[in-house]
């Protein structure tokens, strides 16, 4: 059912000819490696090889009772194919993998072809793709003179010639699966043609200092908004009567928008200074930068604790200075963990590459030895924060919600109002923070920008949170807060 197959050799070009039965009973798995080119699995092969699994599905689809396979594996770099214009991804070990069986397309398969590239672990910063080559897609640079084009290619076998493509086109994923690992990546298509891994940079150059630019502006902004929050807050807490609850509040929002403020400057000094700073004074730049983080992620869980002794609790918890107990918590807590980390020797300089380990940044941050304590005190201390406060924010909004059909609230309602209530909270809580965590995988670039911009603009969404629900009406709204909290108090003892 499967006879033997034939080679064709030509510098950077290497085939496998095999003639499949239309009633192969078992699935066609084939070799293949950068410096051997492809064969049958059963042949020995020294280090690690790739592999290709065609199923049965596709042959007996087709029409005749037998078919030509054939495997093509080609060095893009010596042929000088494949290649498009401003592409900034490697191609794994500059290897394509063709395959076409019969003289037809195929297509939407069911069941997938299967390529499993092999390599060893890929470096830090490093996004495997699979992708095919669409000749429809841009134009292509190629090397003069080669005599290689949309076609055939001729090879030192007998029968018809291995079709080559990749003088025009561009790469897609469009149909591929991509399933990474660490000795190898498998790609699942649905269709056959030629077939490559990209190794893509988490951050070009060009990505990274639009990034920079975006977050400069943003953090400048911020500040400004950050210092018009802080000094709006002070004037009504002074000015207007509140009750204790609402000037806790107005307490800890002063702290959380300090906490920002002191981020986005400290941001502005790392861009501005990392990179020509002595080791000594990057250390204490990178412990800074750490520092302020840990505020900010501290204060956005405090107010999580708050509003879970309000909405939860409800009532009579009254503790002995109370805020200043808080900003105990939420100013002191990170100084232990910065201190730590800092006697460990975690900071210092900081660079992010490309895959061809051109440096695109400097930071004085966390160094690459000690990502570990990145891990741990940034990304797993944020994630137990943001899941506590995601389930707060769900009780507060079922809260807000369940409110606005009473019928004492019937004629102030005003569903614009508890949807700001809700964004506020949002954004309060640091969820915007959460899109660190998809900031891996193709989608990364664009996740990066909404990331960059949303968290540079924090301090001025809650600045227009904090005017439009706080500032005091001649009546007050079903959509304020301090009205949530005081009659979900009303309710709650009605009920006890």
């Amino acid at each position: 059912l499967l006879q033997s197959g034939q080679h064709g050799w030509l510098a950077g070009l290497k085939t496998l000819l095999l003639n499949v039965s239309r009633a192969v009973t078992r699935d066609v798995l084939i070799t293949f490696s950068p410096t051997a080119g492809p064969s049958r699995l059963n042949t020995t092969e020294k280090g690690n090889t790739g592999k290709i699994h065609l199923p049965t599905g596709i042959f007996r689809s087709l029409s005749s009772q037998a078919v030509r396979v054939v495997v093509t594996v080609l060095n893009i770099q010596q042929l000088g194919v494949f290649k498009e214009v401003n592409q900034t991804a490697q191609v794994l070990d500059n290897t394509v993998v063709g395959i076409t069986v019969g003289e037809s397309s195929i297509s939407g398969l069911q069941d997938p072809v299967k390529l499993t590239f092999a390599h060893r672990q890929l470096p830090h910063g490093v996004i495997p793709q699979c992708v095919f080559w669409d000749p429809s897609k841009g134009v292509s640079l190629s090397r003069p003179g080669v005599g290689l084009g949309t076609g055939a290619v001729p090879g030192t076998h007998p029968g018809p010639a291995v079709p080559v493509a990749g003088l025009t086109g561009g790469w897609h994923r469009r149909g591929c699966v991509t399933q990474p690992g660490d000795k190898g990546t498998v790609c699942s298509c649905d269709h056959l043609t030629f077939f490559t891994l990209l190794l893509n940079p988490a951050l070009d150059s060009s990505t990274a200092k639009s990034l920079m630019a975006v977050a400069t502006a943003g953090c400048g902004i911020a500040m400004a908004f950050s210092i018009f929050t802080i000094a709006f807050c002070i004037f009504i807490r002074c000015r207007f009567r509140f009750e204790e609850t609402v000037r806790i509040n107005l307490g800890l929002h002063v702290n959380l928008v300090g906490s920002l403020f002191l981020l986005n400057m400290a941001f502005l000094l790392n861009s501005g200074l990392s990179g020509r700073t002595h080791p000594r004074t990057c250390r204490v730049l990178g412990g800074l930068t750490h520092y302020c983080l840990l505020c900010c992620f501290t204060w956005t869980a405090l107010e999580g604790c708050q509003l879970y002794l309000l909405f939860v609790k409800v009532l009579g918890i009254y503790i002995h200075h109370y805020l200043a107990k808080l900003c105990l918590i939420g100013w002191g807590f990170p100084v232990l963990v910065v201190g730590v980390a800092g006697v460990i020797g975690s900071y210092g300089e900081y660079s992010v590459q490309t895959t061809d380990h051109q440096v695109i940044a400097h930071l004085c941050w966390i160094t690459s030895k000690y990502l570990l304590v990145h891990y741990i005190t940034n990304c797993g201390y944020f994630g137990l924060i943001f899941l506590f406060n995601m389930a707060i924010f769900g009780v507060v909004t079922q809260k807000s919600c369940s409110l606005q059909g009473t019928a004492a609230v019937q004629g102030y309602r005003k569903p614009w109002k508890v949807a700001l209530v809700a964004a506020g909270l949002f954004c309060l809580l640091g969820a915007t923070w959460a899109l660190a965590f998809l900031t891996y995988g193709i989608s990364s670039a664009p996740v990066l920008y909404l990331f960059t911009i949303l968290n540079s603009l924090q301090g001025i969404f809650i600045f227009i949170w904090l005017v439009v629900l706080y500032y005091p009406k001649t009546k007050e709204t079903s959509g304020s807060l301090s009205y949530i909290i005081r009659q979900d108090k009303t309710t709650t003892a009605s009920q006890d």
